[in-house]
């Protein structure tokens, strides 16, 4: 069988006889061949500069000298030596000396002598003289360290108190069970209208209004801090205070059963009748 070329004039000649040969498909397959012979040629060209631009860039870029870096292996290291061993030293903790106190004995019997053999220094003090000594009486004797130069037992004054814990000084503001003045809000405004003095450089300015405050009821049901929410004027400020720090034992505020620190706000009304 004869080997056909599809993309030839003759074949698209037959192809398209008695048709409209002026129609874009008849022009489009004619030129097939050449189109397609552009395409391989510019791929041949690609393929080429893509193979022989690096070889002529090597020959024309000048060379470059590669330091080369010799790598030393840590284990062929040797051992620094030091010069003076003794030169490194321990630092132990320095600890605190303990306080050097006289021993003190307990309280023994006296013993009867005569008058005439009794001294001055063996003579019975006075009330008075005991108070004034420096002398403790102990029921339990107190073993020291140094009798010679230690501080004795009645001269030291240090007093040991454990630190309140952070839940202790916490102020709540809210609480399961809150504080409460003994007998209701109407004993305490009572209280409050029984004891407030009307301060008379506000009288003389006709000065009334509320004092808004707030205070801490302690655990302990005393009043704490105290602190001017809304002010009204300096003297009613101070006498709203000088109130609310009178004030008897609340009821204190619990929290899971136990008593806490807790706000309490309070107004203060100042009137003119």
């Amino acid at each position: 069988m004869a080997k056909i070329d599809l993309y030839s004039r003759d074949w698209c000649d037959i192809i398209f006889e008695g048709k409209n040969k002026q129609y874009g498909a008849y022009v489009m397959r004619a030129e097939t061949g050449k189109r397609n012979g552009k395409a391989m040629l510019a791929v041949i060209i690609i393929l080429l500069a893509a193979i022989f631009i690096p070889a002529l860039v090597k020959t024309v870029m000048p060379k470059q000298e590669i330091e080369t870096v010799t790598t030393t292996q840590l284990s062929k290291l040797e051992e620094a030596k030091v010069k003076d061993k003794h030169i490194i030293k321990k630092v132990e903790p320095k600890q605190q000396e303990p306080q050097r106190i006289k021993s003190s004995i307990k309280f023994t019997a006296p013993k009867i002598v005569k008058d005439e053999e009794v001294t001055k220094d063996d003579e019975m003090k006075s009330q008075k003289e005991l108070g004034e000594s420096k002398v403790a009486i102990s029921i339990a004797d107190v073993k020291g360290n140094d009798d010679v130069h230690g501080k004795d037992i009645a001269d030291i004054k240090e007093v040991i108190t454990s630190k309140p814990t952070e839940e202790q000084t916490k102020v709540f503001t809210y609480v399961e069970q809150m504080p409460s003045f003994p007998g209701g809000e109407s004993a305490l405004m009572r209280y409050i209208a029984e004891h407030l003095r009307y301060p008379s450089a506000a009288q003389d300015q006709g000065i009334q209004g509320v004092v808004m405050l707030r205070f801490v009821v302690e655990g302990t049901g005393q009043v704490g801090d105290v602190q001017i929410l809304k002010s009204l004027d300096p003297s009613c400020d101070r006498e709203a205070i000088r109130v609310v720090k009178s004030l008897p034992r609340f009821v204190p505020g619990r929290q899971q059963g136990r008593p806490v620190n807790v706000w309490f706000q309070l107004p203060i009304r100042f009137v003119l009748q």
